[in-house]
């Protein structure tokens, strides 16, 4: 398919900009007057300017442009850059035919071996994110960061605050586990927490990650696809947003986490959603932070370290002894990242996932292994696969 039917270029008194040799812009390929081509790109950043599912939030529709003017004054990172921005996709007559181009897109991206950066707009975008995914014929793992859960009743809600719900009761099912990170307790209903409990989903409330951020690795390493509402950010760092919260992640604490995101191997799209340049400040702080939010993930991206066979000499297999089923348990740590797996075994006829596999986990998972307990992240890794 031809892309330039889809999207529009990025604006003139953006591209056309004075920057130096040694900026981010300078060092990708942009949709000004010519479609950049896919082939040998790593990845493809592009602009949804898309609020009409939006809850409160009117005005993040203008969120792109102002990112980009951000980000393409930074630096260069490590790495040699093969990214291309693709403009902003043109959005359709009503919001279902927008959610259809965007997965369209990310379909024809994903196939080409390109990981789409989608840029934002409302946050039920990431549904056409998610339908990417359609054809591919595997199980995907969703990360979704935000202060709220979003897993409200479709009939009385904006798409915006019910979109998980619409991806958990998708048709066909191809989702094998969902994680969420930085909710704030005292914003969600604690039905929808026990739904995700029930459905053994992880979710990891702002106070949890606090505590030990680098505990959150393994929950982000195991993910396909990244999903990060603005609004899991305090609004002293990202005032951006007409639900802006007084309390959540730093603006630190979330290029953490995209540093994270981009360092997983698996990890093939990611989407930022929520800002909205018309409650910035003067400066747009929002919309430097996002960029840098950006730039944080495509720079972990460019750290990847190609670990994929636990045969190899790069890992240390530990092979811990169990008082109850499973007899033993087996954990790979990384000798190059020091990152640590653990082998679920099952032998249920009719699973619908691989009967040895590997799920990202702590070196906490391993010591509470070896003092005879199950942990909980394999217990409910077991749950999903079975």
């Amino acid at each position: 398919m031809d892309l330039t039917i889809l999207f529009s270029p990025v604006a003139e008194s953006i591209y056309s900009d004075s920057y130096p040799s040694n900026s981010f812009f300078k060092n990708i390929k942009v949709y000004g007057e010519k479609m950049p081509e896919l082939k040998g790109a790593h990845m493809a950043i592009f602009g949804i300017q898309e609020e009409r599912g939006a809850f409160n939030n009117e005005g993040c529709a203008q969120a792109p442009d102002e990112i980009r003017k951000k980000l393409y004054r930074l630096k260069k990172g490590i790495g040699n850059y093969r990214i291309i921005d693709l403009g902003n996709l043109n959005t359709g007559i009503d919001l279902d035919e927008t959610y259809v181009r965007i997965s369209e897109v990310c379909r024809i991206l994903l196939e080409n071996n390109v990981m789409p950066i989608l840029l934002g707009g409302s946050h039920d975008l990431d549904y056409g994110q998610y339908r990417g995914y359609e054809e591919m014929e595997k199980l995907i793992s969703l990360l979704n960061i935000d202060a709220f859960l979003d897993l409200e009743d479709a009939k009385e809600n904006p798409p915006a605050k019910q979109h998980i719900h619409k991806i958990l009761l998708h048709e066909p099912n191809y989702l094998l586990s969902y994680t969420h990170l930085a909710h704030q307790t005292y914003l969600i209903d604690p039905l929808a927490s026990a739904i995700l409990e029930k459905l053994y989903f992880e979710a990891f409330r702002i106070g949890q990650m606090r505590t030990n951020l680098t505990e959150m690795e393994p929950a982000i390493r195991n993910a396909d696809l990244l999903s990060f509402d603005i609004t899991a950010i305090k609004s002293a760092d990202a005032p951006g947003n007409a639900n802006a919260q007084p309390f959540g992640l730093t603006g630190e604490e979330a290029c953490q986490l995209c540093w994270y995101a981009g360092m997983n191997e698996k990890l093939s799209s990611a989407g930022f959603y929520e800002y909205n340049p018309v409650f910035d400040d003067a400066h747009k702080k929002t919309a430097s932070v996002v960029a840098t939010m950006i730039w944080y993930f495509i720079e972990g991206y460019y750290h990847r370290k190609g670990e994929s066979s636990f045969k190899s000499n790069d890992f240390l297999k530990y092979v811990v002894s169990m008082t109850t089923e499973p007899e033993i348990i087996t954990f790979y740590k990384s000798k190059v990242t020091e990152k640590w797996w653990m082998e679920i075994t099952h032998h249920k006829p009719g699973a619908r996932y691989l009967r040895n596999t590997m799920v990202p986990c702590s070196y906490n998972d391993y010591l509470v292994a070896s003092k005879g307990e199950l942990p909980e992240r394999y217990i409910n890794a077991l749950a999903k696969i079975i």
